[in-house]
């Protein structure tokens, strides 16, 4: 669904605070351009591996990418026993190019993100040759406790939900600060800037895509 931002400016203002962070920064009107994108500038022979985005899940980048011959990481799919989701965890910590999406946006160029194991923000800030983090409109907040507070209201409950976890914010629709062992809230990051020895891109896509 493309979004009317209540300001352009502000989407603006995004992208001009991540290559100041010294992202590499593409900006697409819809995200079939930006997996056109992806299509393209993806080698058939790059390994790629994926960091359990709801995103790029909607958009189906993993199986176009296995249809046309990449080897591809995914511990999300289908069929996987635990020994090979954990093999998948680990091989997405080295392939040439991890595909994820992130949590939060801050308007000055912060990536914000909440995992529950760690294998997605460790993945985001080293290992893979490149990183590419594509995301819509919607994941751009004002600032740090505005990305915390769209964790808490948005993403957790909803990928819980997804999940199928009986954790409480599934039926509260927020964060209750659980304590069980189905938690998934349990590593909090924040990339102020690009890691100087990672090839992380930020790929803004002006719809709402994801959670």
């Amino acid at each position: 669904m493309t979004i009317q931002t209540e300001s352009t400016g502000k989407v603006t203002q995004t992208l001009e605070a991540l290559k100041k962070n010294r992202f590499g920064v593409q900006h697409f009107s819809n995200a079939s351009a930006g997996v056109a994108k992806l299509l393209e500038e993806i080698p058939v022979e790059a390994t790629v591996g994926f960091g359990g985005s709801w995103t790029l899940m909607q958009l189906q980048v993993a199986e176009q990418l296995e249809a046309r011959g990449n080897v591809v990481f995914n511990h999300n799919k289908q069929g996987l026993s635990k020994e090979e989701v954990l093999e998948m965890r680990q091989k997405e910590l080295s392939c040439d190019v991890f595909l994820t999406s992130t949590n939060a946006l801050t308007v000055g160029g912060q990536l914000v993100n909440v995992d529950g194991v760690g294998n997605r923000v460790s993945a985001m800030v080293f290992g893979p040759k490149k990183v590419i983090v594509f995301a819509g409109v919607n994941k751009i907040v004002d600032d740090l406790e505005g990305a915390i507070e769209r964790i808490r209201a948005i993403a957790a409950p909803r990928n819980n939900q997804r999940l199928k976890l009986p954790n409480p914010c599934v039926q509260s629709g927020h964060c209750m600060n659980c304590q069980g062992p189905t938690r998934i809230c349990n590593v909090t990051t924040i990339i102020d800037k690009k890691p100087p020895l990672t090839d992380l891109q930020v790929w803004l896509v002006e719809e709402e895509l994801g959670y």
